[in-house]
């Protein structure tokens, strides 16, 4: 029997399921299925050729890969949901009955889902946990503003919030916070973890307003959460032990409590009171010892010739000082500022914060103390005044955090109009760049060069003491030679003297001949003299006779100006050849890079002419601002 091959039974049209031939195969309803799906990490595919994968048909269709469906056979999870949809039934049986004693017994009896396997399963090392926690950060500070709703439970939202609390501890003890920025989103943090870049978002701080349940999904979100709170549980565990910290930590100020769940402003003062605190020690010890315990870098040299290596040596030196770029510094919060993000910042890199103890808990200090070196103010003035503190607006530093340096205070006074807040996400190969960025990094060159200088002059006066003993015995050699020179000389000047020592000769003519012969003689010893000496030299004076060849002459050049039409021509036609060298497979690739280049390049024109009409306006406003001021002078 010849076995044959029946349409879309082999090759990529068995290899995909459907969305509903999947919850076919599970045995489980839309809502079941997109939780395990979350959690699992099983995500639909895009197929090579559509119409194959959903056998024929054209439609667009949610296609997922066979072997991910048969994976999810064999999870435990599906035992679980089942079971929780038979609870469900119960349950609504006995409320519908009025039975609350047989209702309540079957709410204990609940049946619990464990995630802790998925974890270990979906990230098998530390380190890919912590290339996952951007995610699972960002969402984690969202839902911690959250008040308590149907879908998102009370139990969420606490544990949402102390894991929050306890992540932002360990990245101060740390100190891995590397570049913060302020945007319509939230507040924007980077920090350096084992080695791994996590970003996340602090969301700002406003009053819940409850909207439309089509905007938002939530039990998408919840589903998200659930392992999300596992997943930070595992990684803050493992966190504090690096850092020698007691887990679960202790707070000064409780977190849980039913007041600050009710009261959002109570649990905000709680949260950042929390903040402002150290935590015990694994070793006997505080959180403050491991700022002083910092690791100094030591640079054996054995690889200096090797590429890059400067420039690391130069981060790693930039990093170490940013780690205490607010050390022995302390501020005072008005009630005005945004507390929490400040207090972060502030503490990451070892500096001192309080604020008003009237107004919060959790002060350190007063407003009287003198010892206060900035105050944050976010108003345009402030009625009592001290000499000994700079007041300042809060942008300053977070700038002074990108720059990794404390930035002149005159720029960021009370009422001053503050500098254009640049973010520190850019990436070098972005097109248009803002003129102040360019000017910052015009600046950073400059002083880099300047430091180029000085340790080049540095090097120099180290030569110094190495050259002298080169020079001295150089001049040695020179008046040696000198001397010997001067031997020569006498002893030619007698030889000269014995051969015109001859009979006397009358004639002026026959004299002048011989002296002239006696020169060029004297002339050409000397020339053999100085090549026995030298080493076999040229003549330098027959160069100096003839002055170099003849017809040489320095012609002013003129400059070239290219046709920028023609340019643009040969640019396209370069183009256009390079396209059809790209082979077929490959084309499409290519057209949609440059398609993804077209696109940056039309950005960047429209950011550069929305720069133009925004300084046009500006200079229109500044010179309306001088007529005004002309004719109030005039009149």
């Amino acid at each position: 029997m010849v076995k044959r091959f029946h349409k879309y039974k082999t090759g990529e049209g068995s290899l995909y399921y459907t969305r509903k031939a999947a919850m076919n195969k599970l045995q489980l309803s839309m809502r079941d299925f997109r939780q395990l799906c979350i959690l699992k990490g099983i995500y639909p595919r895009e197929p090579k050729n559509r119409a194959r994968a959903q056998q024929g048909s054209r439609d667009i269709k949610i296609l997922y890969h066979k072997k991910d469906i048969t994976f999810l056979l064999h999870e435990p999870i599906v035992w679980t949901l089942r079971d929780r949809k038979i609870y469900n039934r119960r349950i609504s049986q006995a409320k519908h009955k009025k039975n609350a004693k047989l209702q309540n017994i079957r709410m204990k009896n609940y049946p619990e889902m464990k995630l802790d396997h998925i974890v270990k399963e979906r990230y098998p090392t530390f380190i890919d946990a912590i290339k996952e926690l951007d995610d699972c950060m960002t969402l984690l500070f969202l839902f911690s503003t959250f008040p308590a709703s149907k879908v998102i439970t009370r139990d969420l939202t606490k544990m949402a919030r102390r894991l929050t609390v306890e992540f932002m501890h360990y990245i101060i003890v740390a100190q891995a916070l590397r570049k913060v920025f302020v945007s319509i989103k939230g507040y924007y943090f980077q920090a350096e973890i084992k080695g791994e870049t996590v970003t996340w978002i602090v969301p700002h701080y406003f009053p819940h307003s409850p909207h439309r349940g089509e905007m938002v999904d939530f039990n998408i979100m919840r589903s998200f959460a659930d392992f999300f709170v596992v997943m930070a549980g595992f990684i803050n565990f493992r966190l504090y032990h690096s850092v020698n910290l007691v887990y679960p930590p202790q707070f000064s100020h409780t977190l849980d409590s039913d007041e600050t769940i009710d009261n959002e402003d109570a649990f905000i003062s709680e949260r950042i009171a929390a903040l402002n605190t150290e935590l015990l020690r694994s070793d006997g010890g505080n959180s403050g010892t491991a700022e002083e315990d910092t690791e100094t870098l030591e640079w054996t040299g054995i690889n200096e010739d090797l590429p890059h290596v400067n420039q690391i040596r130069e981060e790693a030196q930039s990093v170490q000082k940013l780690k205490t770029l607010f050390k022995g510094l302390k501020f005072f919060l008005n009630r005005e500022v945004p507390r929490e993000p400040l207090v972060f910042i502030i503490r990451c890199f070892g500096g001192k914060v309080s604020w008003d103890r009237k107004m919060y808990v959790g002060a350190t200090f007063d407003e009287t103390d003198e010892t206060i070196t900035h105050q944050i103010v976010d108003r345009p003035s402030v009625g009592k005044q001290y000499i000994s503190r700079d007041y300042i607006q809060p942008q300053w530093l977070f700038d002074s955090v990108n720059q990794r340096k404390l930035l002149p205070t005159n720029k960021y006074f009370i009422g001053a109009v503050l500098p254009p807040h640049l973010s520190p996400f850019t990436r070098d190969s972005v097109i248009y760049v803002p003129p102040e960025e360019l000017a910052l990094k015009q600046g950073d060159d400059d002083g880099k060069d300047k430091e180029f200088e000085r340790a080049g002059r540095r090097r120099g006066e180290e030569q110094v003491s190495d050259d002298e003993e080169v020079v001295d015995t150089f001049k040695d050699q020179q008046e040696q030679v000198q001397r010997d020179y001067a031997l020569l000389k006498a002893f030619n000047d007698e030889k000269t003297t014995d051969f015109n020592s001859g009979p006397d000769v009358n004639d002026d003519a026959q004299a002048d001949n011989n002296e002239a012969a006696g020169s060029d003689d004297a002339e050409e010893e000397n020339d053999d003299e100085q090549k026995a000496t030298n080493g076999g030299a040229k003549k330098s004076s027959a160069k100096k006779k003839t002055g170099g060849p003849k017809g040489m002459a320095v012609v002013s050049g003129k400059v070239y100006k290219e046709n920028e039409v023609e340019q643009r021509k040969l640019t396209k036609q370069e183009e256009a050849l390079r396209a059809k060298l790209v082979k077929s497979k490959h084309r499409k690739l290519y057209h949609m890079m440059m398609e993804k280049k077209k696109a940056a390049e039309k950005e960047a024109n429209i950011l550069a002419m929305k720069r133009a009409k925004i300084e046009k306006e500006k200079k229109r406003d500044q010179v309306t601002k001088r007529k005004q001021q002309r004719k109030e002078i005039l009149t």
